[in-house]
């Protein structure tokens, strides 16, 4: 597959949940997954949607910890991962774009 296209849909499968925090950054994924052929595309965008569920997951159990007091900060926290490891993914697959980008410390549920 051409390396350009390759770098795009890679970039947009993880850059989906800067979209918005809705159903379309899951979309944006899921209809990748659909369209391409390209296994590194593949594997980017299934990678993308495991980390997107995690961080709804883990803002529905951080949410519920706010009347512990604990889950501020650990909303916060979550915050700063949900915008800093999307970045960091979208660099790594836009310098090496024949290789997936594997989010660290998420469960793979995809």
């Amino acid at each position: 597959m051409d390396t350009g296209k390759r770098k795009i849909l890679s970039a947009l499968c993880h850059g989906a949940i800067f979209f918005s925090v809705t159903i379309m950054s899951v979309g944006v994924p899921i209809a990748i997954l659909f369209i391409t052929e390209d296994s590194v595309i593949k594997d980017n965008a299934k990678e993308s949607l495991n980390f997107h569920i995690n961080i709804y997951i883990y803002g529905i159990i951080f949410g519920a910890l706010t009347w512990l007091l604990i889950g501020f900060p650990l909303l916060i926290l979550l915050g700063i991962v949900n915008f800093v490891m999307p970045i960091i993914a979208i660099l790594n697959v836009t310098s090496n774009p024949d290789k997936s980008y594997r989010y660290p410390f998420i469960f793979r549920l995809v």
